[in-house]
């Protein structure tokens, strides 16, 4: 039995990896992330030709159609360059639309997204960080909706918005189009400037039902789950690579900092620490599609797994570059922002413990 990458896998991150290195140095995130919108349509449609938008829109709206672990991939090779932009949105909403089965809604959207033209997003997230679709207090009636999502990623640039709410039968998931009356968009300044998100006020929005039941709501939130696990293993193993190579050219009484104990032994710890998570999240992506009974768990053990390891991540490494870690000029704290967001985003690394311990009847 074969438990690695497949060639077109390899192929699709070196490609992923060999653009961003061209196209999105440190220097042009920069430029995005202080931006008044944090997003590069030029950027954004370069990913986009390369496939990146449309890997798991089906092939009948344009897209790849390929499995979770493929957006995975990218997920890891966009965290590895601390990549700006819409991806982590347009990713949920994909998910969102394909589980609800909705004919019309994804041959209105699907086909747009996968070609870096619309930007569509979902708003999941009730007040008090609740992420459960049974606990959504956003209401639909009569067709609006009336209620606020507090964190909505890039729902100030978004063509259309997937909103979680409830109506007399339970919860479901409805879209809002931009500029309809009642919806109001207001951007929140965020520690991570790389990932944009707003607060979603809706005062009887005109919006259309894509599905019934949390169904298509628990699919998308546990995609966003494994994508954010994937994204923290690649933004861990970015610092760790910047952190080995400081160690071996910074000097102090005489030699390089890599040649002491100290320094030697919390980087190994880091690499023991993240190698074996690897394999989490991969798991965790491959359950999404082929192991139905396992994937909210799972989704849920390996976002709360690698959000965490990556916060460490950064927090021993950040120590170990001394003074100039804490400097703005100094590359490293993009990814510290990216991790702030990458534990918080979709719930907690507590939150997700304790849904999975609940999950295995613990």
């Amino acid at each position: 039995m074969d438990f690695g990458l497949s060639q077109d896998q390899v192929l699709l991150k070196d490609t992923i990896r060999r653009y961003l290195e061209s196209e999105c140095p440190t220097s042009r995130v920069r430029a995005v992330m202080e931006s008044d919108n944090g997003h590069d349509p030029a950027l954004w449609q370069g990913l986009a030709r390369l496939g990146v938008a449309g890997l798991q829109v089906p092939a009948e709206h344009g897209g790849s159609g390929l499995e979770l672990l493929d957006v995975a991939l990218a997920a890891e090779e966009l965290g590895w360059a601390c990549t700006p932009g819409p991806f982590l949105a347009c990713a949920l909403a994909t998910a969102a639309l394909v589980a609800s089965g909705n004919e019309d809604a994804s041959a209105r959207w699907l086909a747009p997204i996968a070609e870096g033209q619309a930007i569509v997003t979902l708003a999941l997230g009730d007040e008090g960080d609740e992420w459960d679709a049974d606990k959504v207090v956003t209401r639909a009636r009569g067709g609006t909706l009336t209620g606020r999502k507090p964190l909505v990623p890039y729902a100030g640039i978004a063509d259309a918005i997937l909103i979680a709410a409830r109506d007399d039968d339970g919860p479901g998931l409805w879209l809002v189009e931009r500029g309809a009356p009642g919806l109001e968009v207001s951007d929140l300044a965020g520690s991570d400037m790389t990932r944009r998100v707003a607060t979603v006020e809706l005062s009887g929005a005109p919006a259309a039902k894509i599905s019934a039941g949390r169904g298509a709501v628990d699919r998308a939130r546990d995609a966003g789950l494994v994508l954010l696990a994937a994204d923290a293993y690649g933004g861990a193993r970015r610092c760790l690579d910047m952190t080995a190579k400081y160690a071996l050219t910074r000097e102090q009484f005489g030699q390089p900092i890599g040649a002491f104990q100290a320094v030697k032994h919390q980087l190994a710890d880091l690499v023991t620490d993240l190698e074996p998570a690897l394999s989490l999240w991969w798991y965790a992506a491959h359950a999404y599609d082929r192991i139905r009974e396992r994937a909210e768990r799972h989704a849920a053990i390996a976002k709360a797994h690698l959000t965490d390891l990556f916060d460490r991540t950064m927090r021993v490494t950040t120590e170990l570059h001394g003074g100039i870690g804490f400097t703005w000029e100094y590359d490293l704290h993009l990814w510290f922002r990216r991790a702030i967001f990458d534990q918080a985003f979709l719930g907690g690394a507590s939150y997700h413990r304790q849904r999975a311990a609940d999950l295995a009847g613990w």
